[in-house]
């Protein structure tokens, strides 16, 4: 298994995180973002979008950090990490979307143009990711996980980015609920972090 990785992002740290939970044997080959490897023709038939991370295991290729995760937690004997019972499928869908909207064009971007160039607003990066923020918060008041009783993937889909929020110039300091969503998760076995993680 080969993960096609770029080491300061956080959708490539979703899928680092997954594989270390269920301690699955994997290589990873680092993609020179800067330099514009994803941009490539070789890059580009592993991944038409020339976006990483990117995936191959046994011949496949699986591109996006999302499916990514849906394609590991499948993989696996049990239901722990995508509950098949229609109702926890579908909440842990409901924060993947999270993680692909407000999370990714709000903290992720802010992150990206304070700190890599990116060309997206920071105002506007922020007050999304805020909304994001608040949604959270909400939502962990009254529960440890986002879509079970237990972690799912819908945890890691929306962790990297809310816990590197104050790299996207927004402080945590005014959500208690998500810090310690965040300590709970850093607290799991064989976790692995990225620089700027809150």
């Amino acid at each position: 298994m080969k993960l096609y990785d770029v080491a300061r992002s956080g959708n490539c740290h979703k899928v680092r995180m997954l594989l270390a939970q269920l301690s699955l044997p994997h290589e990873i080959v680092a993609v020179d973002l800067p330099g514009g490897e994803t941009k490539l023709p070789a890059f580009l038939k592993l991944n038409p979008r020339g976006q990483v991370p990117v995936l191959e295991d046994a011949g496949e290729i699986i591109w996006d950090s999302q499916a990514i995760l849906v394609y590991l937690a499948r993989k696996q004997s049990d239901e722990t990490w995508l509950p098949t019972a229609p109702l926890t499928m579908a909440r842990a869908m409901q924060w993947l979307a999270v993680s692909e909207n407000e999370i990714l064009y709000g903290l992720a971007r802010a992150r990206a143009a304070l700190h890599f160039k990116a060309p997206w607003s920071v105002a506007d990066s922020q007050a999304l990711g805020t909304q994001a923020l608040i949604l959270l918060e909400t939502h962990l008041t009254q529960r440890e996980w986002l879509a079970a009783s237990h972690p799912t993937i819908a945890d890691i889909a929306c962790y990297p980015y809310v816990a590197l929020a104050p790299r996207a110039g927004l402080s945590l300091d005014a959500y208690p609920a998500i810090v310690a969503w965040i300590r709970r998760i850093q607290a799991w076995p064989n976790y692995t972090g990225m620089p700027g993680m809150f």
